[in-house]
C-alpha cells in the first residue's frame, strides 16, 4: 500500500489554539454618521416682538406660499429688500440653516447668488451679491429654486466639443461612458425615470473621471446637501445632466454618479416636506402673534 500523500492529523490538532493562521482584519470604508434633523428655532419671548411687524408679515407670506405649494402646486418668491434690519435678524433666527446650500455665479454680470435652505424644507433664502455687497434678498417656496434649472439651461453647449487625436495616458473607458451619457441626455424626456451611470461600480481610472468631467462640462450651479453625509451636486453642460457625488464623514467618495434627469431628487424637497414645513411654521407664527 502506498503512503497517503497528505499527512493525517487529529482534529484536535487542527483546531487547537494557535493552529490557525489569523486573517488580516477587513478594512471597511467609513460611512456617514451625522444626519441633519429638524430642530425647532429658538424663539424670543412674544413681548420682545411688538415692533417686528414686518417679520411677521414676511412669515405669513411664507406660510401662504407653503399652503399654495401643497394644495395648488403653485410656487413663488417673497422679496425682503425693504425689511428693517431688526426684522431681518428675526427672520434669520427663525429660518435658520437647513441641510442644503448652493452657489450660482454669473461672471458676466459679476453676480453671485448664495442659496440656503431653511430648517423648514422647501423654504429657500436667495441672496444676490456683487463684490460682496448684498443687492437682493428673497425667500422662495418651492421643491427647488427655479434659478437652478434656469441656469443649467443657460449653460448648455451650443456644440459639444469632440476629442481628436490620441487619448491622454491612463484614459481607458471614459470615451465610451461619454457617448453613453450623451445618448441618455439626447433622448431623456420629462416624466421618464432618471438615467444613472454609477461610476463607482465601473473600471475607471482617475484620468477617466477627469476626462469625462472635461467632456461633460461644468456649469455654474454648485449644491451641497448634508442630509446624511455630504452630497455635492453640479450641472454639466449637457441637457438634464448632473454630476452627483456622495462623501462620507471623512470626505472620501462613496458614490460617484452621473444623473440624467431634470433635477436630482436628493436636492429637492418632497410634497410631504412642504406640508410638514407649513405645519411647523404655523406653530411658530402662532407663538409670535401678540396675545
Amino acid at each position: 500500500m502506498k503512503n497517503f500523500p497528505i499527512p493525517i492529523v487529529a482534529a484536535a490538532d487542527l483546531l487547537g489554539p494557535g493552529t490557525q493562521a489569523e486573517d488580516e482584519p477587513m478594512a471597511y470604508m467609513a460611512m456617514p454618521k451625522d444626519m441633519h434633523t429638524y430642530r425647532p428655532p429658538v424663539l424670543p419671548e412674544p413681548e420682545v416682538l411688538q415692533d417686528l411687524d414686518q417679520a411677521r408679515v414676511a412669515l405669513q407670506a411664507v406660510i401662504d406660499g407653503l399652503r399654495k405649494a401643497t394644495t395648488e402646486g403653485i410656487y413663488g418668491q417673497i422679496p425682503l429688500g425693504r425689511l428693517l434690519q431688526k426684522d431681518v435678524d428675526l427672520l434669520n433666527q427663525i429660518l435658520g440653516e437647513g441641510e442644503t446650500s448652493a452657489i450660482v455665479q454669473d461672471p458676466e454680470r459679476q453676480l453671485e447668488v448664495r442659496v440656503q435652505e431653511a430648517i423648514f424644507a422647501g423654504v429657500w433664502r436667495l441672496m444676490t451679491y456683487r463684490h460682496g455687497v448684498l443687492l437682493e434678498d428673497a425667500i422662495e417656496v418651492a421643491p427647488i429654486p427655479t434659478l437652478f434649472a434656469e441656469t443649467a439651461q443657460q449653460d448648455l453647449w451650443e456644440k459639444r466639443p469632440v476629442w481628436q487625436g490620441p487619448l491622454p495616458p491612463n484614459v481607458q473607458n471614459a470615451p465610451l461612458l461619454i457617448e453613453e451619457v450623451v445618448g441618455y441626455a439626447q433622448t431623456w424626456r420629462q416624466g421618464q425615470v432618471p438615467q444613472v451611470v454609477n461610476l463607482t461600480l465601473l473600471p475607471v481610472t482617475p484620468e477617466d473621471i477627469g476626462f469625462l468631467d472635461h467632456h461633460l462640462g461644468t456649469g455654474r450651479v454648485l449644491m451641497l446637501s448634508r442630509g446624511y453625509g455630504n452630497c455635492r451636486i453640479s450641472n454639466t453642460r449637457l441637457p438634464n445632466c448632473w454630476r452627483v457625488v456622495y462623501y462620507n464623514a471623512m470626505d472620501k467618495v462613496i458614490l460617484n454618479t452621473v444623473e440624467v434627469v431634470d433635477m436630482p431628487e436628493v436636492a429637492m424637497a418632497a410634497q410631504e416636506d412642504l406640508q410638514d414645513s407649513y405645519d411647523r411654521l404655523c406653530e411658530v407664527l402662532a407663538w409670535l402673534e401678540p396675545t
